[in-house]
């Protein structure tokens, strides 16, 4: 389902966490490192740590454009120096961001991040998030929603594809 408007965007982030969380909470740590998920570029390994990393890099994305926005600052979509066509390179940018936090410290930044998107939705108006675009003719509640539940759908199944060929519970 795709969110429609900000009831439906805070259920879809909410259910989509949740979810994913419960992937995580049981992931032996000592294989939180090991390169054995299929990365965001062609031909690339990624750990589970990485994962999270790119996940907490897409949601601080998601609240600078907020920041940006409400300052009156201008955006660099998608981020300053990547371009569209650029998304494996800024995956690589996010890895490298978080490569010094252990996977306990990983989760916490993005329990953060996330609760931080939260609030940021109920303080946002429906207008505010479905009625107006942020960029091109994306509305700002269509780029939560890209940056947010659905890579956390995305993340829980890699995760769970991941665990039944390590035979993880």
């Amino acid at each position: 389902m795709v969110p429609k408007d900000k009831n439906e965007l805070l259920k879809a982030i909410t259910e989509n966490y949740k979810k994913l969380t419960t992937e995580l909470a049981n992931i032996p740590i000592e294989l939180t490192e090991k390169k054995e998920l299929d990365g965001h570029s062609k031909n690339t390994l990624i750990s589970i740590n990485n994962l999270v990393a790119y996940l907490i890099g897409w949601g601080q994305l998601v609240l600078n454009w907020n920041y940006k926005k409400s300052k009156g600052l201008e955006i660099d979509f998608p981020e300053t120096g990547f371009k569209w066509n650029e998304l494996g390179l800024l995956a690589q940018k996010f890895y490298k961001d978080y490569e010094n936090d252990d996977f306990k410290m990983l989760n916490e930044k993005l329990d953060k991040t996330t609760n931080e998107i939260l609030k940021l939705i109920e303080n946002k108006t429906n207008r505010e998030l479905y009625e107006m675009t942020l960029y091109d003719k994306w509305t700002f509640g269509k780029m939560i929603q890209l940056n947010t539940s659905s890579p956390f759908k995305n993340a829980k199944n890699r995760i769970r594809k991941w665990k039944k060929i390590k035979q993880l519970k």
